[in-house]
């Protein structure tokens, strides 16, 4: 597999990783059968992308980067959904994972 294949591969994986944390909202601590369901699987594509992935990258940058891809974007979605607070000093800690997910990826090897 290509560098830019596995960087494509944990992108969809940390996409994945978002949809379950988000979809983990709905299970009810697994009481409900299709967010379970869903998230169960959204969980297990996101665990095998990310270990795909991780036959090319370091593990420590994918993880950091799955990692924060996740949750950068179940906070996306929590304040663009889910009515979550959208305070100046939220949106600014958010900025930094953005830089530090950028940042970790320009100085993979």
């Amino acid at each position: 597999m290509s560098t830019t294949y596995a960087w494509i591969i944990l992108t969809l994986a940390g996409l994945l990783e978002v949809c379950w944390a988000i979809g983990l909202k709905y299970t009810q601590g697994f009481t409900k059968p299709l967010p379970s369901i869903f998230t169960l699987i959204c969980l297990s594509l996101s665990m095998y992308l990310l270990a795909k992935a991780t036959e090319v990258l370091p593990i420590g940058t994918a993880y950091a980067i799955w990692v924060g891809i996740g949750a950068l974007g179940a906070s996306i979605v929590g304040i663009l959904f889910l009515n979550e607070s959208a305070s100046l000093a939220r949106i600014s800690f958010l900025i930094l994972l953005l830089v530090s997910i950028v940042g970790l990826k320009l100085t993979a090897r």
